[in-house]
């Protein structure tokens, strides 16, 4: 009898894997339905008294029955998504438009193309734009949600009817195994993971309708659990990716505990996220692929795992350390924001706006509300304290702050000189943004958009070189590697240094020291030392729309903005010649905006151990620009890293005596 049983359930398995797999909808209900239930779970005793006695029409009532009544105790479970979800207020208009494209088979999959028509019958293989996150994201199913939002405020059948529709439609057209190529996408972990997380609060809200039926529901639930149970062998490698993954497992476990693997989910996300978390976070407190944008959700990241941990009671399954991590990564992203709240646009990253950057530290807030720092900035100001120093090295990321105050008219300057950096770092140790009196003169370049055919990558690989950053080049090439080393950073009231090296190229390093003088302006020293002859270039970009004004006989270029709030970007070497350059910006996915941009260059021959350039940068007011010019006294040695210059700045003299090199 035992024998039996064992081969029984083994059928029962096989059956359902080839249910699931082949995407056959499972119209009739048997045993095989409950293989993937725990029936011994607490409150599913009838359910289990009906399978055992081969009424299993009446267990899958009885189970829809649990679940109606569990999920119309509990409001839907908004607390992993992505962005925050607004239950109270009026839908918005861009929730409507999504749900009502999304009933006639028009999906927006990436926001930056707008809504594509996928067909009467759905074709889940239309790939209309050649952009991997065109075709990844249709996978995310993202109008599912707002479909069901619309459903909660109307109870307008439609929205249930299509949904039902679409869940069987993806189910049946996007087994797992169909083929590589559609494997590569709908079963991408990533993507695996997303659906994971929007189904709980999806299925909470439709699970109301009269269309949902017993036999949709245990369709609904052995798809959740093949999805669930692939993710902890097809984790991500590394990176961004395999926290979401590992975070959105977590929460799958907690949510349907009643799906037999899900203590094996829970177990996994919280043994992935205790391990990366060491893996993945400098001591500096700064996420390894050196992305603002990546730094911020793998805060969110961590710590709705924490929250999804407390909610389910596992938060001892966390040492402290966790979140004292977090705490760390908090302080960091605090020291690379601006007064706008928004934070340089290194790598892979783009600008949000104010109000979602406000919801994301009034979330770490709640974490941390001992922090008075974090209250700060996540009441905009209005509790907590302003952080009691200025300027920051973030040594182990390689990220600098400049910094002479934390209001609007501050003026800071963010550096970036890292080690190696993941998928979403660029070749720009070097470059900068710098923010003065409420503008941000120098936004990065961006990188417009991710993978895809060759036209795509070619776009890509635009907003990636090192020309298109504010640092040095040879040649215009990319520079070979991206290892910084620091070797000085002191901070006073009126100099604060910063000298790193980083080996740009073959047989040539490139040495940047910044003077923060007065906490005013700032002096560049650029070091080309080596033996490679070339074309050397110091490179910037300006924002958009500064009009900016060449003067290639003083080698000068300043902003020419009516509110009289600019910058005087000047080169002191006299043989050195200005030239604009191509300029764009891309401050969101799959957007670009021209801007002016420029490079001093000079020519380098092999024997010339060292060359050097000697800029500054300085904001101002008015639009009479600044009369700034420099000398060398007897001291001075750029090559031994010995300073001792003059600077007149409308008359005015300033002596710089410092020593550069460790």
């Amino acid at each position: 009898m035992i024998i039996f049983k064992k081969k029984l359930r083994y059928f029962c398995l096989l059956l359902c894997m080839f249910y699931m797999e082949s995407g056959t909808a499972q119209q009739k209900i048997d045993q095989c339905s409950f293989q993937n239930i725990n029936l011994d779970y607490p409150g599913l005793e009838a359910v289990k008294h009906a399978v055992v006695q081969h009424k299993f029409d009446a267990a899958a009532t009885l189970l829809l029955k649990y679940y109606k009544t569990k999920l119309s105790i509990n409001k839907p479970d908004f607390s992993n998504m992505e962005a925050a979800v607004d239950t109270l207020g009026p839908l918005s208009a861009t929730t409507r438009e999504t749900a009502e494209h999304a009933l006639r088979h028009h999906f927006k999959t990436q926001e930056s193309y707008g809504f594509f028509d996928f067909g009467q019958d759905i074709n889940w293989q239309l790939w209309p734009v050649k952009d991997n996150e065109v075709r990844w994201q249709l996978h995310r199913v993202k109008w599912w949600l707002p479909m069901a939002l619309v459903y909660r405020k109307t109870k307008d059948e439609k929205y249930a009817k299509e949904w039902i529709y679409q869940f069987d439609d993806w189910a049946k057209k996007n087994p797992l195994g169909l083929s590589a190529d559609n494997d590569r996408f709908a079963w991408r972990p990533l993507e695996v993971s997303d659906r994971i997380q929007s189904l709980v609060p999806i299925i909470s809200i439709f699970i109301q309708s009269p269309n949902f039926t017993p036999e949709f529901l245990m369709r609904v639930l052995n798809s959740y659990h093949q999805q669930a149970d692939y993710l902890p062998n097809h984790y991500a490698q590394e990176g961004n990716h395999r926290l979401f993954e590992a975070q959105r497992v977590l929460f799958a476990g907690g949510s349907f505990p009643e799906l037999k693997n899900a203590s094996r989910w829970r177990e996994s996300g919280i043994e992935v996220l205790n391990a990366e978390i060491k893996k993945q976070v400098y001591p500096d407190g700064v996420q390894f692929e050196l992305s603002p944008v990546y730094h911020a959700a793998s805060i969110d990241i961590f710590t709705k795992a924490y929250r999804s941990a407390q909610n389910f009671g596992l938060e001892h399954e966390f040492p402290a350390s966790y979140k004292n991590t977090i705490e760390k990564m908090v302080m960091a992203f605090i020291n690379i924001t601006f007064p706008n709240y928004n934070q340089p646009m290194f790598g892979d990253s783009w600008i949000r706006k104010k109000e979602f950057k406000l919801k994301q530290f009034s979330s770490w807030a709640q974490l941390f509300p001992e922090n008075p720092f974090i209250q700060y900035f996540a009441s905009d100001a209005k509790e907590g304290k302003v952080p009691n120093w200025l300027s920051n090295a973030s040594r182990n990321a390689g990220f600098y702050t400049f910094r002479n105050g934390w209001t609007n008219a501050s003026t800071i300057l963010i550096l970036k000189a890292s080690p190696p950096g993941e998928f979403h770092a660029q070749p720009d140790n070097g470059t900068f943004e710098l923010w003065a009196n409420g503008r941000n003169f120098t936004p990065d370049a961006g990188c417009f958009v991710y993978s895809g055919d060759a036209k795509i990558m070619a776009k890509r690989d635009w907003f990636r070189q090192t020309r298109v950053h504010s640092t040095l080049t040879l040649d215009n090439q990319n520079m070979v590697i991206t290892k910084a080393q620091q070797n000085k950073w002191i901070t006073s009231d009126d100099l604060t240094v910063l000298t790193y090296t980083n080996p740009s190229y073959n047989q040539l390093n490139h040495q940047r020291t910044v003077l923060f003088v007065d906490q005013k302006y700032f002096i560049i020293i650029d070091k080309a030392i080596g033996s490679a002859a070339g074309k050397l270039g110091i490179h910037y970009q300006l924002k958009e729309g500064s009009t900016a004004d060449y003067n290639k006989e003083k080698n000068t270029v300043h902003t020419t903005y009516a509110d009289g709030n600019n910058l005087l970007v000047q080169c002191f070497n006299p043989k050195v010649n200005l030239k604009p350059e191509e300029g764009k910006v891309s401050y969101s996915y799959g957007e670009e905006i021209d801007r002016p941009a420029f490079v001093f260059e000079k020519d380098k021959e092999s024997k010339e151990d060292v060359s050097t350039f000697v800029s500054i940068l300085y904001p101002y007011q008015g639009s009479q620009v600044p009369k700034i010019s420099l000398s060398e006294n007897e001291g001075n040695d750029y090559k031994k890293g010995t300073l001792d210059l003059n600077l007149s700045i409308n008359g005015r003299a300033k002596s710089l005596k410092v020593n550069i090199n460790p």
